[in-house]
């Protein structure tokens, strides 16, 4: 069962996200902060982050940088889910090691989508 860590300060969408991954069959971590994010990753290793950009005390460029710098974590898929629309953003994101930049607002079903494509 592939494992994934949701990072959002959102809750409600946290609990979106999260019912329809293990609907999917998928085992979900959860973040709602960018130090718990990063101490989850180090001790869980998902095999996906779903990552906002926007988050308390560190955001989720930093949290990309982090993992990208890490020998140990560079390989782990990161799918950033965010409010930031502009293309300067999605182009930042990318260019820092975002897999893939998904827009707020979504459809859930194809957020599942993009995780199944991206751990094909």
């Amino acid at each position: 069962m592939n494992r994934i860590l949701v990072v959002d300060d959102d809750r409600e969408v946290v609990r979106l996200i999260k019912a329809y991954l293990e609907q999917a069959g998928y085992h979900v971590f959860e973040a709602f902060n960018g130090e718990t994010a990063l101490h989850t990753i180090r001790r869980e290793r998902p095999d996906l982050i779903l990552l906002d950009l926007m988050l308390p005390d560190r955001d989720g460029w930093e949290i990309i940088r982090l993992v990208r710098k890490d020998p140990m974590l560079a390989a782990m898929p990161i799918i950033v889910i965010t409010a930031r629309i502009t293309d300067e953003d999605k182009i930042l994101g990318l260019s820092l090691g975002a897999d893939d930049y998904i827009t707020k607002p979504y459809n859930p079903r194809e957020v599942v989508a993009r995780v199944n494509a991206r751990l094909r």
